[in-house]
């Protein structure tokens, strides 16, 4: 099995709200229609500042991931986070996580390289950590939230 990461395109939209919508369960959120609608705007829309990719496995569409870039102030360099990276459930074990990663990690480092890839998940997604682990360095940064 093949797997292909390419940026994401108007004709993936059935594609995309099915990952997404399966993501958002994963987490215990219920997308309503409307948020769907809003994000998928915001992915397609390169002045929102948020890109999206999909991965593919042998022609469908298994993955994505939102990422998006920002100046850091530790190093003045450009640095990357990875806001979403869902795979589906039939399609864990063929590397399709790890290709997203490492498309984007590429990507980063042919755009501006010198700055960092981040993401964070939940402490009980052993299974996704054990990509992780295997394709980056875990940090000692701890998450802290307000809601607004």
């Amino acid at each position: 099995m093949t797997v292909d990461i390419r940026a994401i395109r108007a004709d993936d939209e059935a594609a995309w709200r099915g990952l997404f919508a399966a993501y958002g369960s994963f987490y215990k959120t219920d997308f309503t229609p409307d948020v769907l609608d809003r994000v998928w705007a915001i992915v397609l829309d390169p002045a929102q500042g948020v890109n999206a990719l999909v991965a593919e496995l042998d022609g469908v569409v298994v993955g994505l991931a939102h990422y998006r870039s920002h100046p850091d102030t530790f190093t003045a360099e450009l640095d990357w986070f990875l806001d979403d990276l869902y795979t589906s459930e039939e399609s864990r074990g063929h590397g399709v996580a790890t290709a997203l990663i490492e498309h984007l990690t590429q990507l980063a480092r042919d755009t501006a390289p010198g700055g960092s890839l981040r993401w964070i998940t939940a402490a009980d997604n052993t299974t996704a950590q054990r990509v992780y682990d295997r394709v980056s360095t875990r940090t000692t940064w701890v998450t802290y939230e307000v809601r607004l």
